[in-house]
């Protein structure tokens, strides 16, 4: 299955990353694929964000020490992906390599985000081209960091070793379509 880094093997997967840029229609289309029966995994970070909304934080109390919440949206990454079934296929909203771009976005040390990254490998990962912004309530980034995390997203990717794929802007159905298309070469 691989070689073994830190005490872990290296899981080889049959999974995909749907990734990109904030604002480029990537839970638009995983929710296209779970509308068709794709076993999908919801991204991390919004759904930590989400449910400490729920308990009465504002985004800026989730998100007052960078450390402490990327270092909870990695740990939560890694920890629902080393549960997944390696050998079955998955299409996941983020993943752990993801992190890897956050850190540096905030001048943090990427050592940890990189060594959980090089345990994973990922059969495909697909690289969302830019929607016009828009914020919602979990987004806290604007137009100009959007562009910062998607130069250091295809950074951190390909550092690692991932040719992206990339999906061009259309409508989700298309970009899905488009997806389950290029998983199958």
């Amino acid at each position: 299955m691989g070689s073994v880094a830190s005490g872990y093997r290296i899981r080889s997967t049959r999974w995909c990353v749907i990734t990109g840029a904030p604002s480029s229609g990537k839970t638009a289309v995983i929710i296209q694929l779970e509308h068709r029966g794709r076993r999908v995994v919801h991204e991390a970070a919004r759904a930590y964000i989400e449910q400490e909304l729920k308990k009465g934080q504002t985004l800026e109390q989730i998100k007052a020490d960078p450390l402490v919440f990327e270092r909870r949206i990695l740990l939560r990454k890694f920890a629902i992906e080393s549960q997944l079934p390696a050998t079955e296929r998955f299409f996941l909203d983020r993943a752990v390599p993801d992190s890897v771009a956050y850190f540096r976005f905030e001048g943090l040390d990427t050592r940890e985000p990189l060594r959980l990254s090089r345990l994973i490998r990922y059969q495909r990962v697909f690289f969302f081209d830019r929607l016009p912004f828009a914020s919602d309530r979990v987004r806290s980034e604007n137009e100009q960091s959007a562009k910062s995390l998607e130069r250091l997203l295809k950074i951190g990717y390909q550092e690692l070793g991932y040719d992206l794929i990339r999906v061009p802007v259309m409508p989700a159905a298309d970009r899905a379509q488009f997806v389950l298309d290029q998983q199958q070469l």
